[in-house]
């Protein structure tokens, strides 16, 4: 079984060196840890796709991200992104669904996310709906992300207009978006069994995701 101890010791040093100079230089060790990444893509997408079927037939092109960071509107001009990542979702990570996250970033946090990140407007409200009327549901969902949290880092101050705040569930509706996070270590990032760790934690946030897409689907159909 593949492990990301590679992709870990060339994120950390590409932290420190971000620059084309260095990456140049460093361009074989870049291909092996990178190869090792999508090994490892692979092998997550296949397991996901054991209990969550929406994922089946991805490639490792639909859920991962090049290294090159667009600059044309940044002012941090840095040539590289030192983190690595898979989204797997339905049709892939444009796809505007929800699904399953991996970040690994050694000089910053390493987490597992799973949710529904930036939703148009539309699916929002499909969200929202979904806690109107079947709040229980949406709660027993979250809850049964053990080991997760609740992002509330994005969430409005107050229940958005239109909205009733004296509904049971209201403190969802001020949610933009719906993700549950669980940060991990180094010392999980690079075990042997780090794949196995990653399928049973977002095996368990699979009812979360399962009802997010199906609110998303929805808003694609009726709105």
């Amino acid at each position: 079984m593949v492990t990301l101890q590679r992709i870990w010791d060339f994120l950390s040093e590409l932290s420190e060196n971000n620059n084309k100079p260095w990456f140049d230089a460093h361009k074989d060790l870049y291909k092996v840890a990178l190869s090792d990444g999508q090994q490892f893509a692979e092998q997550m997408i296949a397991g996901l796709s054991k209990f969550d079927k929406a994922v089946a037939g991805l490639t490792v092109k639909d859920c991962t991200y090049r290294i090159y960071r667009d600059l044309r509107f940044s002012l941090d001009k840095t040539p590289y992104k030192t983190h690595w990542g898979v989204y797997v979702c339905p049709q892939g990570k444009k796809s505007g669904n929800a699904g399953y996250y991996l970040h690994i970033e050694p000089k910053q946090e390493c987490m597992l996310v799973s949710g529904l990140y930036m939703p148009s407007s539309l699916a929002l409200k499909s969200v929202r709906e979904e806690i109107m009327c079947n709040g229980r549901g949406f709660d027993a969902a979250i809850r049964a992300c053990k080991g997760f949290e609740l992002d509330w880092s994005s969430a409005l101050k107050r229940v958005p207009q239109g909205w009733n705040a004296a509904d049971e569930f209201s403190d969802y509706y001020k949610l933009k978006d719906i993700d549950v996070v669980q940060t991990i270590t180094k010392a999980q990032v690079v075990a042997p069994d780090f794949l196995d760790f990653v399928l049973t934690e977002f095996e368990k946030t699979y009812p979360l995701v399962e009802l997010l897409n199906r609110c998303v689907a929805f808003a694609n159909e009726n709105y």
